[in-house]
């Protein structure tokens, strides 16, 4: 048996996805991915749209399973056929609209008690004791944003960065195998946006969270993370980290993406779009 530090924290095993699979509309969202994601990886996955990006996540979530011979194993467990609310058990999301990943009728100390219940049996009792009420104030304190004086505060009082904030303290505090961030700044303003990616760069690093982020801005995938892989027509086409990765310019990926997919990028929206969108 290997030792624990050399297994993968996520594998993805020759996964492919078709949707309206015998129709006119077949699609083959992915296409034979085989992805090791490794303990401690911060990877910025980028691509354009139907790329597959987010059907990577939707697969590792467990929202749908891939193909038949396809796997996804989180920690060498093979997680392939669960649930969705079993995935939860090891995986954490926060997701680009900041409305979904919270509840905004309950309170935000009921939403962080929603989950730390995550993929467990849940009672019909509120679950907010004063132990964790301490330790949600320890969690929110330190995005210096207020939200730990405003516990009994209804989510829907919050402003959209308070919210994705929420969210991600949320997604992060039973502190999963791994964390996956769905365009997660898309939605927001660029001053939010930044505020939010920062407090995101913060929390990774602190806690040494393993964390698989999708996003379109090329600025962003440049700036953050210690890994990128690029993505197209349902293939990873790209994959470079640590010094090489941290040394990459937007002109850069651009000759990767030209070289790897075997297409010319007369606009590069076509691919990626910059911070200013």
């Amino acid at each position: 048996m290997p030792d624990d530090k050399h297994i993968p924290a996520l594998r993805m095993v020759d996964v492919s996805k078709i949707f309206a699979r015998k129709t006119l509309d077949e699609v083959k969202a992915l296409d034979g991915v085989s992805l090791d994601i490794n303990e401690g990886d911060y990877i910025c996955m980028i691509g354009s749209n139907g790329s597959g990006k987010s059907t990577c996540l939707n697969v590792i979530a467990g929202v749908f399973p891939p193909e038949r011979g396809g796997k996804i194993l989180i920690k060498d467990n093979d997680v392939t056929n669960l649930p969705e609310y079993q995935h939860a058990k090891y995986v954490g999301r926060v997701w680009q609209d900041p409305s979904v990943g919270t509840c905004a009728r309950l309170t935000i100390e009921e939403n962080l008690s929603m989950a730390v219940l995550r993929g467990r049996t849940r009672g019909l009792h509120k679950a907010v004791s004063k132990s964790r009420r301490t330790s949600f104030k320890e969690a929110l304190e330190p995005l210096g944003m207020g939200l730990e004086n405003r516990l009994t505060a209804p989510v829907g009082t919050l402003s959209g960065g308070q919210r994705q904030a929420l969210s991600l303290i949320m997604a992060t505090i039973t502190r999963p195998v791994v964390l996956l961030l769905d365009e997660h700044v898309a939605a927001l303003d660029p001053k939010t946006a930044q505020i939010v990616m920062e407090l995101t760069d913060m929390v990774v690093h602190r806690d040494n969270i393993t964390a698989l982020m999708v996003t379109h801005n090329m600025e962003i995938a440049l700036r953050y993370g210690s890994r990128l892989v690029m993505m197209h027509k349902g293939k990873c086409i790209f994959d470079v980290a640590g010094a090489r990765k941290a040394g990459l310019t937007i002109p850069d990926l651009m000759k990767a993406f030209e070289k790897e997919a075997g297409e010319m990028l007369h606009d590069d929206s076509t691919l990626l779009v910059s911070a200013a969108g």
